[in-house]
């Protein structure tokens, strides 16, 4: 059986990895693009042209799904858009793998309902990275015996959103298993504002965004005497494709929306 992809975002930097990673599995196959112009033109690579040995795009999903009938909507664009794709995914049987940041927690309650209710499978991973899933589990294992934490996450200067999805998600994770609790002193003041970062459960988050980095995170966690750091650097989107490759496979065989690539790494 051939996977049929279209993908949201195909031109994009993140897009154009994921075409060239994808166009080496025999079983998948890139079926369409979905984008904001260029209808009737063709991606190759970054660019649209009128070579038809491209892909195809669209600016219409209802054309898109009923012209190039793909198994998978691969959703790499951006959080103003996510939501709606996803959502008429769902309502044509299309499986959702969507690694697009910036959901809110209602969002994602929401389509995780309404897929689930549609029984189609289809995974929201706020990242991609087999390391950055296994920096993320190891961080949550380790905050069970060491409960004061701060994540401090890097990206690029052309990320939107912060903090990363990376990052809340592992507060997420580590929510599982750390107790509740307000860190450093009860009496603390900032002096400048937003000086000690985002706070979540307790759970300081820093964002840094400068040009040169791709995506880094490290979790620090503090004891009497002691830190543990956990720390996952990204230095080329190459890394993404095997979760990818990955995710689209077991959505293949789900019913249900899943949040995070770790509920499918063993």
């Amino acid at each position: 059986m051939t996977i049929r992809i279209a993908i949201a975002g195909a031109r994009g930097r993140m897009g154009t990895a994921a075409v060239k990673a994808l166009t080496e599995f025999e079983d998948m196959k890139v079926v369409a693009a979905l984008d904001y112009k260029g209808e009737g033109l063709f991606v190759h690579g970054e660019s649209l042209t009128d070579d038809a040995n491209g892909i195809p795009v669209y600016t219409n999903f209802d054309l898109l799904a009923n012209e190039t009938k793909p198994d998978i909507l691969l959703e790499l664009t951006t959080p103003d858009t996510v939501y709606e794709n996803m959502h008429r995914a769902i309502t044509y049987g299309i499986r959702p793998v969507v690694g697009t940041s910036g959901l809110s927690i209602k969002q994602i309650e929401e389509i995780t309902k309404f897929a689930n209710d549609n029984q189609v499978g289809g995974i929201i991973a706020p990242n991609f990275s087999i390391g950055a899933v296994l920096m993320m589990k190891f961080a949550a294992m380790a905050s069970r015996y060491l409960g004061d934490v701060e994540i401090i996450e890097s990206h690029h200067d052309q990320k939107i959103d912060a903090p990363s999805g990376t990052a809340t998600k592992t507060v997420d994770m580590i929510k599982e298993y750390r107790k509740s609790h307000i860190q450093g002193h009860p009496d603390e003041k900032e002096h400048l504002p937003g000086a000690r970062g985002a706070s979540i459960d307790g759970i300081r988050l820093h964002s840094v965004r400068l040009p040169g980095l791709l995506a880094h995170q490290e979790v620090l966690l503090g004891s009497t005497g002691e830190l543990l750091t956990i720390r996952h650097d990204s230095f080329d989107r190459s890394c993404f494709m095997p979760g990818i490759v990955m995710a689209i496979r077991n959505v293949m065989e789900r019913n249900e929306l899943i949040y995070g690539l770790e509920h499918i790494i063993e």
